[in-house]
């Protein structure tokens, strides 16, 4: 990884600031677009995503193409020393397209065509779509390859969504047959398809998973989604391919949405140049906002990591409030520069909006954005925009830097399909994400750099891997954590892990199977889920090498486990299984493996993670702990080290420095010694 990676786009040295931009709402207000400049510049706007849902706009009837407002808005833009991330369309097709060739709009899983309406409501397999897409695309390209403002392709918007047409059908059945090599008697031996007699005898038989038809065969489900992210960079390859034959040097991407379950988006991210993503928390939902910061860090940790560190873009988010979640809750102030600068902390080097100026009808009318209806600057979320604008301005010595992690959790999409699907343990104590997140969360209370990674990932890098709930071991993956701890890292596995094959086949011979059972030196025997309000403790043992004592809570799962060379650092305190150990620690090769075999809170992760911080020496963004809901994150280029100090409370929270001087960058102030963050105030100091 290198120190510092280029800009987005070499013409814009500069973190961008903007947000979705929809000109083709106004054509009939030429004095509402020309003020949108003005105001643009008052918000220290330098970016503006333009034509994501513009298809009709752009080609009215088949055949014939409007650019003009097009060309103008681009146009407006680079006079204004602005720049354009232009979308391609396809996320939502003309309703000339849908009456005339019905074959493009979705089947669903009930086998039932849909209407025309809402967006992503087409086939990636229809070769008309594919082809009225490229037709598009490489108008849009041709057209604009040499306009100054074109900055970066956003290509389509949120893909999502299966479809279940016989193009589809056709198309599964031949990712299947590639991926078993034309044997339909190893497919059917990797579904277990003996089990209600459900063998397959003909490869015409292979349908997709259907409520009204096959639904429980694990591997089955399993090989769907796997096919349905593989048909979908197949579009996404399709999309992009005229846009990189005219316009090599754009860099493009496309908005992901979190853990947004239904594709992989480590396969997506190998055909962007830069990743993006939409972030929208629900801040002030519940009494403190900590959590839910831990959380969407989490989240924009992944995305970082999903192009190997190289930053990446917060492609949306409100600067007020949605119209979607269940409670639609303003940000307090403060609160919309702290989340902007949480993401740059994380490694964005965008702030983007949706949207600039609210709809005046349809679904997203009373959706949050920089313009409210009343259309001037005189508002609370305009100058909560134009102060983050402001503060961006600020920081392009940022632009490019890396975020160091000697730690990583693995969090995996086709691990998190196969424990969703399962039958078994209790349907709401399953929480894998969850689970994630609470581990990740008591690194990221410590200042530590954490990588969000899946199985793919080279882990020779870290010193620190957790992997949580790791209930399916993709080829190869036991052996790469065979391998690590061999060589000296430390490998922190919990219940639930080792249980299946990438075909969600159980293993035999004992959990955690292929080996894993050695590495980590004991027997997972069985399971046992508890009710939602039952608890059991674990207690840990005296002179425990951690050094760790006292009991804590646990809640949910609690794995009956034998030592097989592991020492025991904690045993259950109740039940039937009192006194069997509750959490190992194995030596193997140079490195040292431990296993949690019960799901406890924060209180005994942080106890845990905090000696193995120290045990393990790992770098935090400072050497002293900084108080409980203050976050403290290091972006660097090796030689220049960016903190960026965030209180998520209300509370007025100080912060204690190492020793030296530091620049902040937001105030121009100098600091040494303390620094004292209002409530939800943030600081970006520079040594």
């Amino acid at each position: 990884m290198p120190d510092r990676y280029p800009p987005i786009n070499a013409k814009c040295p500069h973190l961008l600031h903007g947000g979705d931009y929809n000109p083709d709402q106004w054509l009939d207000r030429p004095d509402i677009l020309a003020e949108d400049m003005r105001l643009m510049a008052l918000a220290h706007c330098n970016a503006a995503t333009l034509g994501i849902f513009a298809w009709t706009a752009l080609e009215p009837e088949e055949g014939r193409f409007e650019f003009g407002w097009l060309d103008a808005a681009m146009d407006r833009l680079a006079d204004n020393g602005a720049f354009a991330v232009l979308a391609t369309p396809s996320g939502a097709r003309p309703a000339w397209m849908s009456h005339k060739y019905p074959q493009v709009l979705r089947v669903r899983a009930d086998r039932g065509r849909n209407l025309h309406g809402t967006r992503h409501n087409h086939c990636f397999t229809s070769p008309i779509y594919r082809e009225k897409v490229g037709v598009i695309n490489h108008k849009l390209a041709e057209r604009y390859k040499d306009h100054p403002a074109l900055l970066v392709w956003h290509i389509s918007n949120e893909y999502n969504g299966d479809c279940h047409c016989p193009l589809c059908q056709d198309a599964f059945r031949q990712w299947l047959r590639g991926r078993y090599g034309d044997d339909l008697d190893r497919l059917n031996r990797a579904w277990w398809t003996t089990f209600w007699s459900h063998t397959y005898t003909d490869w015409s038989q292979v349908e997709s998973p259907s409520p009204i038809g096959e639904s429980a065969v694990h591997g089955h489900n399993l090989d769907w989604k796997r096919f349905v992210t593989h048909q979908t960079a197949d579009f996404m390859r399709h999309e992009i391919a005229p846009l990189k034959k005219i316009t090599p040097d754009i860099p493009v991407t496309t908005n992901f949405m979190g853990v947004y379950p239904g594709l992989n988006y480590w396969q997506l991210a190998e055909l962007c140049d830069v990743i993006s993503w939409d972030s929208y928390p629900s801040w002030h939902e519940a009494d403190s906002d900590v959590g839910l910061a831990a959380k969407i860090a989490f989240m924009h940790d992944i995305n970082r990591c999903l192009k190997g560190g190289r930053p990446f873009m917060l492609m949306e988010s409100t600067p007020s409030h949605v119209n979607w979640q269940p409670v639609c809750k303003l940000k307090r102030d403060g609160m919309h520069l702290l989340s902007s600068l949480h993401a740059i902390a994380h490694g964005s080097d965008t702030v983007q909006y949706f949207q600039w100026r609210k709809s005046r009808g349809a679904s997203e009318k009373l959706h949050g954005a920089v313009v409210d209806h009343v259309g001037h600057e005189h508002t609370r979320v305009f100058r909560e925009v134009a102060k983050v604008g402001e503060s961006l301005s600020q920081l392009d010595a940022v632009v490019g830097t890396t975020k160091p992690a000697e730690a990583a959790v693995i969090y995996d999409w086709e691990n998190r399909w196969a424990i969703d699907d399962l039958q078994g343990l209790g349907r709401e104590q399953k929480k894998y994400e969850e689970t994630c997140v609470a581990h990740y969360r008591a690194l990221w209370r410590l200042n530590l750099g954490v990588d969000v990674i899946d199985q793919t990932v080279d882990l020779s890098r870290y010193r620190l891997v957790v992997a949580p709930m790791l209930y399916m071991l993709r080829p190869g993956m036991a052996k790469k954590l065979r391998r690590f701890v061999e060589d000296g890292g430390t490998l922190v596995m919990t219940y639930w892990s080792g249980i299946v094959d990438e075909n969600d086949l159980c293993h035999l011979g004992g959990w955690p199977g292929e080996g894993l059972g050695e590495v980590l030196g004991i027997w997972d025997e069985e399971t046992d889920t508890l009710h939602p309000a039952q608890r059991n403790h674990i207690i840990f043992t005296d002179d425990n090498e951690l050094a760790l004592d006292g009991d804590y809570e646990v809640r949910d799962l609690c794995a009956l486990i034998h030592s097989r060379g592991a020492q025991v650092l904690a045993a259950y305190a109740g039940d039937f299984y009192a006194g069997r150990p509750a959490m190992t620690l194995n030596r193997f090769g140079k490195g040292e493996a431990f296993y949690i075999a019960a799901r406890g809170d924060d209180e005994l992760l942080t106890a845990l993670y905090t000696k193995l911080a120290r045990r393990l020496h790992l770098p935090a963004a400072l050497e002293k702990r900084s108080p409980e809901g203050v976050s403290v994150q290091l972006r660097t280029d090796g030689r220049q080290r960016f903190l960026f100090a965030m209180n998520f409370t209300t509370a007025t929270q100080t912060v204690q420095l190492d020793a030296g001087t530091y620049r902040n960058l937001l105030t121009g102030r100098d600091v040494t010694g303390e620094l004292e963050l209002p409530g939800y105030g943030v600081a970006v100091l520079r040594r």
